[in-house]
């Protein structure tokens, strides 16, 4: 293996996140200590917007509705609907079971939805419609009886595309708020909102943190940062394609990692040309610029085997499979957020519209967990049953000498207790 460019590491990126940690702390303990006071007050400073309402009434959606383009309506509703059909047949592979260990002792499990989720959907440089399909249907799909979605207004108006797909999406309340103090309104409640058993979706850093900081308070879906995209390409990859696709996510912010490992030097050549190319013409340039040279990597690897290495040790978000032998890495890859297989797909794809949850593991998390899904708002719940006094007595006896030898004498005492009622019959 060898480096022919060099990022900044996962560490420099945790390290920067730390910096916002007391700001986030003290604006939730505002939240925590003033309520609605507080949150008006942080939506005045850093959005500079204080409605009547921070929630939409029903009038005011529908007049949202009403302004929005046929075209655009059509465009959301083929995204919603590709969405909505991967995430009903995920919810569909969840089954409840119920088995009879023995005659007489049945054990089972439930999958139960979650009661309340708040889901949150960016703004700011980039209005992030994608994300409330993303959520709040994923959400309503599982079962989720109350759905309430934030995002902030940008530039002091409201973001009606937005607003729209958040309706159609299914979400019971609709709020324009932004950052910490949606978070924190979500989840710790005010007299206005009430509180989320869990909250969800993608943030600036701010948000991220929020998010760590709330969570026990409440469920999340996962801790996303900076979003990341890898390629991995061999001698017959293109490098337009290559640099195109890298530039597509790192366009999202100044701090967004991009890779590339390869098994061609020819072609790392050639796709540096190409991002210096696109670079210059690119209408967001000069943020995926700022990503590239900061936090752009290129590998140079023997085999794809040794790609295969590299790839699961970083772990990560968004994968692009451009090698002859695709089903390599499908087979073999075991540490991705998402994996986009062939020149045909790509991570906008899977972001906007194909169907796929865009809500994904970064910083390395894709080690120990998926992305967001329907699984992720339903609790899996267990159930256990003895409707014979026989076998009662019998697991009373076992359970008795296990907790004995652990030195519990109450959890003991349970078991004795079935068998000196059960037993003997």
């Amino acid at each position: 293996m060898e480096i022919l460019k060099q990022g900044k590491s996962v560490d420099d990126i945790k390290s920067a996140d730390e910096k916002v940690s007391g700001i986030v702390r003290n604006t939730l303990k505002k939240i925590e200590n003033e309520g609605d006071k507080a949150v008006r007050e942080l939506s005045e400073q850093f959005d500079k917007w204080s409605p009547e309402a921070f929630r939409l009434s029903d009038d005011q959606i529908q007049d949202i509705v009403n302004q929005i383009p046929e075209q655009t309506k059509t465009d959301i509703a083929f995204a919603q609907g590709n969405i909505r059909k991967f995430a009903e047949a995920q919810k569909n592979s969840m089954k409840d079971i119920e088995i009879e260990m023995e005659p007489g002792i049945i054990l089972g499990h439930k999958n139960i939805p979650v009661n309340s989720v708040g889901c949150y959907v960016p703004g700011g440089r980039y209005p992030m419609v994608a994300s409330a399909h993303m959520s709040v249907l994923t959400a309503k799909v599982a079962g989720v009886s109350r759905v309430i979605a934030c995002t902030p207004p940008i530039n002091g108006e409201i973001p009606k595309e937005t607003v729209y797909a958040m309706h159609k999406a299914g979400a019971d309340e609709i709020y324009i708020l932004g950052g910490i103090q949606a978070m924190g309104a979500m989840a710790i409640g005010t007299d206005s909102i009430n509180s989320v058993d869990m909250i969800v979706g993608p943030g600036n850093a701010f948000v991220a943190e929020a998010k760590r900081q709330l969570f026990g308070k409440v469920g999340i879906d996962l801790l996303a940062g900076p979003t990341e995209v890898m390629i991995i390409a061999d001698e017959k990859s293109d490098p337009e394609m290559i640099a195109t696709d890298l530039l597509g996510q790192l366009e999202h912010g100044p701090t967004s990692p991009g890779v590339l490992i390869t098994t061609s030097k020819d072609v790392a050549d050639k796709t540096v040309e190409e991002l210096e190319r696109q670079l210059k013409v690119l209408s967001t340039g000069e943020v995926a610029r700022q990503s590239w040279e900061e936090y752009g990597q290129i590998i140079l690897v023997k085999n794809n085997e040794e790609a295969l290495k590299v790839a699961d040790d970083l772990a990560y978000e968004h994968v692009e499979i451009l090698t002859e032998d695709e089903d390599y890495f499908l087979d073999n890859m075991t540490n991705y957020g998402a994996l986009f297989i062939g020149p045909r797909t790509n991570v906008a794809f899977g972001d906007k519209v194909i169907g796929t949850n865009h809500t994904l593991p970064t910083k390395e998390a894709a080690k120990y967990t998926g992305g967001l899904w329907v699984g992720k708002f339903i609790k899996n719940v267990t159930y256990q049953r003895i409707t014979s006094d026989e076998k009662s007595a019998k697991i009373g006896e076992y359970a008795a000498r296990l907790c004995q030898l652990e030195n519990f004498a109450g959890h003991a005492e349970q078991g004795l207790l079935r068998v000196r009622k059960y037993g003997n019959k």
